[in-house]
């Protein structure tokens, strides 16, 4: 089973670029505080069927999450991950760092959300769905 699940492509360095030699475990944990509680995480935006996902911004390549086995992870794992893109494993053999060219995001009917774009979706759709329930 193949772990590349390359839904769309984007054009390399339009999505904003953070400047870091690698994305480690330590930094989707920071990203998933920072995020926590507006929609920017995978347990704030699984509801409205974003799937996460890794954005390799040099290539434009896109890539679901999903656990060593290729099953689909319902959060960002860094393990099933092509060869190419990890830059240090742990003792253990998981991935411990990726490029800093890779993001963490969600896929969502075919097209790339950064976390910030997740979260703005679904503040939108929340207040599409109150107005609605209000009218009805």
């Amino acid at each position: 089973m193949t772990t590349r699940a390359r839904l769309i492509h984007v054009q390399p360095d339009t999505v904003t670029q953070v400047n870091r030699e690698t994305m480690t475990i330590l930094d989707l944990r920071d990203e998933n505080r920072r995020f926590r509680g507006v929609g920017g995480t995978s347990g704030g935006n699984s509801f409205g069927g974003f799937l996460p996902a890794f954005l390799d911004r040099s290539t434009g390549a896109v890539y679901l999450s999903r656990f060593a086995d290729g099953r689909a992870a319902p959060l960002h794992l860094l393990d099933a991950l092509p060869p190419e893109l990890v830059m240090r494993r742990s003792a253990s053999g998981r991935a411990a760092a990726v490029k800093g060219s890779v993001m963490a995001g969600f896929v969502h009917s075919g097209q790339f959300y950064t976390r910030e774009q997740a979260a703005t979706a679904v503040v939108s759709t929340e207040r599409v769905e109150a107005c609605t329930a209000k009218t009805s």
